[in-house]
Order: structure tokens, then sequence, then C-alpha cells
């Protein structure tokens, strides 16, 4: 489970905050969606949970440890699929999974792995150096690097980000196949991908939760037909968007 405790993020000295006492609990066996225009706080919140940096104010929680004390064993718990990985085109597939599994202290004989090989459908490229990968292969080797160690809570950002429409319909499926056996905290800004995956959604404005629920209920709070319709009077994107026209 993933639970905010009013947690606040300031990257400055300044009474600046990217993120302003938001509470959230993301539960196993659920997807939970986390919507907002770029620049809302979304990625802010996402390293978080897997203890990239640390909260300014308010607890992160990840199965009732805290992110800002026990900050090594958070990222052992959490798998993070990042919408711009910085993978090292040098290492081969198989050579770079073997390192990230160590660096998590996981054995590379450990028989999960080749489940996962195959589960992310990466065999067939484990020989190959990451430089020489299309953008979905690529996609795939993120995902088998956050899933490797067998992390309980699995968190993606923008996870659709750049693939073709084949290559989201793989991914949305191999999210879901998932979902029984971790907590999943998915960020996007895409409808189509919150109605197809996720159980419950939360909205952020200017680093604020503004809305939570179920798409329909955050729609019939908002007095709107649909999800997208209830973000825009959220958000404010009609907006943006009619001002830079």
């Amino acid at each position: 489970m993933i639970e905010l405790r009013n947690f606040s993020k300031s990257y400055s000295s300044k009474n600046s905050f990217a993120v302003k006492d938001c509470s959230m609990i993301c539960q196993k066996g659920k997807i939970t969606g986390l919507l907002g225009l770029n620049g809302a706080g979304k990625t802010t919140i996402l390293k978080a949970v897997c203890a990239r940096h640390f909260a300014t104010g308010g607890e992160v929680l990840i199965e009732g440890i805290e992110a800002g004390v026990n900050a090594e064993k958070v990222r052992n718990l959490t798998g993070f699929v990042e919408e711009e990985p910085n993978l090292p085109g040098e290492y081969t597939v198989e050579e770079y999974l073997h390192m990230v599994q160590e660096l998590h202290g996981v054995k590379s004989s450990v028989d999960a792995s080749d489940n996962i090989k195959d589960v992310i459908s990466v065999r067939d490229i484990l020989s190959k150096k990451i430089k020489t990968l299309s953008k979905g292969q690529k996609q795939r080797v993120n995902f088998a690097q956050a899933l490797i160690y067998n992390p309980k809570v699995l968190v993606l950002d923008e996870p659709a980000s750049g693939l073709d429409p084949a290559q989201i319909i793989n991914m949305r499926n191999l999210v879901k196949s998932l979902k029984d056996t971790h907590t999943i905290l998915l960020s996007t800004h895409l409808m189509q991908e919150v109605e197809a995956l996720c159980d419950t959604v939360y909205i952020i404005k200017d680093g604020n939760i503004a809305a939570s629920g179920t798409s329909e209920e955050i729609a019939s709070q908002f007095q709107s037909r649909t999800l997208e319709e209830a973000f825009f009077k959220i958000t404010g994107a009609a907006d943006i968007a009619g001002e830079q026209k």
C-alpha cells in the first residue's frame, strides 16, 4: 500500500511548494491514477513514493515504512517506470537487468527473474545492446528493470509516452496482469489510459489534490458527463487550450 499524509515538497528555501498538503491512499489489487496537467506536481509525488527525494512536510509510507526514515528499504519495495529512463546504451539488456538485481540485493539466479523476462517479453532481446533497441523495446526493458527485483509497489510515470497504438495495448495488458500482485500508481494526462486502467483517480491541480474517487464519482461530483469533462472543469485545461490558439 502507498499512503501520503499531508505530503508537501518544496525545491527551494522560499515558501514555494511543488506539492502542498497532499493526502492519498493506493491499495494493493487496484490501479490508482494520478491525473494532472504538465507541471501540476505528478512526478514530484511519484519520486517521493520511490524515495528519489523526500518530503518537506508530512509523510510518505510504503507498506507502512516511512520513505524519509528508511529510504533503502522503500527503494527495494518500489519499482519505478520513468517517462524518460536513462538506460545505459552500452550494456546488453541481460547485463543491465543483472546489474539492477545486484543493486537491489537480489541474486540473478532467482527463479522470479526468469518469469519477469517472459512476462515483459524481453527474452528475445537479452543479448542486444540497449542503444540498438526501438522505442517499444526500450519501454519493455524499462518495465523489466522495475520488476526484476520483485517489488511490491509499481510506479508508472506516463507509461504510454511515445508508444504506437499496438504498443499501448500491450502496455495496458501488461499493467492489468500485474494488478492482483502489486500496488500500482500510474501518472498520466491521457484520459483513455485512466478509463482503460484505473480503479481510483486523483486529480492534482497546482500541487493540490482537487478531486478523488472513481471516474464516475468525479464526473458526478462536478456535474459532468465524463471524467474528461470534469477534468477540464477542475484544471481549467479548456481555458488554457483556448488561450494557446
